[in-house]
């Protein structure tokens, strides 16, 4: 019953007066009906990537995944930046109501000398007041519910920077990963050609000195060998540092990494078939779409907020107050006598009419902001679409190019094989073998190098295409430690609830969120 009457009082408030300003109107957005260069391997079915981590069937970076998400860093100054905004959009909401009041009071000690006052009052007197007072601005052309509505939106424009930093956060740590797995099988490929070059150079030094070869195949020989081998520290230096990085996004020290990897597993292998979506699903699960969105409507809202201050304010405002002083044979115990109360009220209203621009020239400008909200919006959504397609043509182009590459290293190894018989039977000079063995290592990092493409494509793939933020489910994006420690700082009242950090869920939370003040 409450709720009703709660409800009902306040749809009286709020239609008794209308709002200036512009209403938000959703713009015309260019949106593809297909993606090109689908697949049998990619398809436009409906969406299935809120867990897309676990197509790689790799549950160390499954493990990560969910690592990064109770420690980064970055996500947890998001969830900050929701609760910065819902306190601001509580604060605005408490401007609806009496925006002055005030408990008032004094004591004042008076000592006359001589004048014309001396023969009216005594020489010395005290006077004591008590009291309140309050002013109440009626929010006659919305200019409170206007940046209520933009502070509304800014709290769930928050909320969805929140998910898109988390699908940014997921994606980099499987991108860090997979290119982890990719260095060691670099360094791996590495180390195994300069295994093939020591025994090539020991193959020329046994026909050097058995007089069957000159000493320039032996130098030829270890000027390979050195150059493969100056490699290496390149390779240990690149893996540390791609260490070092999953350590930040994982909130750990680099020190701390190690024993998270594991054992080498190789490059995690992108499953047989991914599902895309149409481009319509695609942009209604993106955050960043959302947020962009948000952030428009909020502009919008802010054209009414200032142009509402062009028209005159209308507002009630009251003083009660109890008084006493100890002229003549009054005595400040009287002062809660109901004769000595003191009363004023009525209302009043200000209208400025000569501001010389600045309230409209305000308006104009906020008009500019909103205007750009908009084509952010436009943008994010154009970009967004670019995204998805760029990495669908990288997914399936770099599949392509791994087929090519594994089969061009079949016959690199086959032919190194063969040169090294060859040379070693003396039918062919060491400038064959040195070419198949160069050829070798470069097909074979090239090859090490797109294996590690097609699953970072696909990752990539899967951060254009939105998924990921899902993981938080029904999990407050305040971790509970955190909160008991700002609980303790300062007092949060409810606002540190796990319902306020989320979009109301039913029409009666959104009406409390919008016009019940949060103490």
């Amino acid at each position: 019953m409450l709720k009703i009457l709660t409800a009902f009082l306040l749809f009286l408030l709020s239609s008794a007066c209308f709002m200036v300003g512009p209403d938000y109107q959703e713009p015309k957005k260019d949106i593809t009906s297909h993606w090109l260069n689908t697949t049998a391997r990619v398809k436009e079915d409906p969406l299935q990537d809120a867990d897309w981590w676990k197509t790689f069937h790799d549950d160390t970076l499954t493990a990560l995944i969910y690592q990064g998400y109770q420690n980064n860093l970055t996500i947890q100054m998001a969830a900050m930046k929701v609760l910065q905004a819902r306190a601001q959009l509580a604060a605005s909401v408490g401007e609806l109501y009496p925006q002055q009041q005030a408990m008032l009071g004094n004591y004042t000690y008076y000592r006359i000398g001589g004048g014309s006052l001396q023969s009216l009052l005594p020489p010395d007197f005290e006077t004591a007041q008590l009291g309140f007072t309050a002013n109440w601005e009626l929010d006659f052309w919305g200019k409170y519910r206007r940046a209520i509505q933009a502070n509304d939106a800014a709290f769930l424009a928050s909320i969805a920077a929140y998910d898109n930093a988390m699908v940014t956060l997921l994606a980099d740590i499987a991108s860090t990963y997979i290119g982890i797995r990719t260095t060691e099988q670099l360094i791996k490929v590495t180390k195994a050609n300069i295994q093939i070059q020591r025994m090539s150079l020991q193959i020329a030094e046994a026909r050097y000195k058995a007089g069957e070869t000159s000493l320039l195949d032996v130098e030829q020989a270890s000027t390979e060998l050195f150059e493969t081998e100056s490699t290496l520290p390149g390779e240990i230096s690149q893996l540390q540092r791609q260490k070092d990085t999953l350590g930040v996004l994982l909130g750990i020290t680099p020190d701390q990494v190690d024993p998270l990897l594991g054992k080498k597993k190789g490059i995690p292998h992108a499953p047989p078939q991914v599902l895309v979506g149409i481009p319509k699903e695609t942009l209604a699960q993106r955050p960043d779409v959302h947020q962009a969105r948000l952030e428009a409507m909020g502009q919008a809202a802010g054209i009414g907020a200032i142009k509402a201050n062009l028209f005159p304010s209308f507002s009630l405002s009251g003083t009660f107050v109890f008084a006493a002083n100890t002229i003549a044979r009054n005595s400040l115990d009287q002062l809660f006598n109901w004769s000595n109360r003191t009363i004023t009220a009525g209302p009043s209203f200000t209208w400025p009419l000569f501001n010389y621009g600045q309230i409209t020239n305000a308006v104009r400008a906020q008009d500019a902001v909103y205007q750009e909200a908009l084509f952010n919006y436009l943008n994010v959504v154009l970009s967004a679409q670019q995204e998805v397609q760029d990495n669908i043509t990288q997914y399936i182009e770099s599949q392509k190019a791994m087929r090519y590459l594994t089969k061009a290293n079949q016959s690199a190894v086959e032919s190194t094989k063969l040169a090294l018989i060859r040379y070693k039977e003396g039918e062919s000079d060491y400038t064959t073998v040195l070419d198949v063995e160069r050829q070798q290592l470069r097909v074979q990092t090239s090859l090490t190098n797109a294996t590690g493409d097609v699953s970072s494509s696909l990752v990539a793939l899967y951060r254009a295409l939105g998924g990921g933020w899902q993981i938080r489910d029904s999990n407050d994006i305040v971790p509970l430690n955190i909160q008991c420690e700002m609980a303790k700082r300062t007092n949060w009242g409810s606002l540190l609830q796990p319902q306020n950090h989320l979009p109301p869920k039913s029409m009666w939370q959104q009406i409390k969120e919008i016009y019940l003040p949060a103490w």
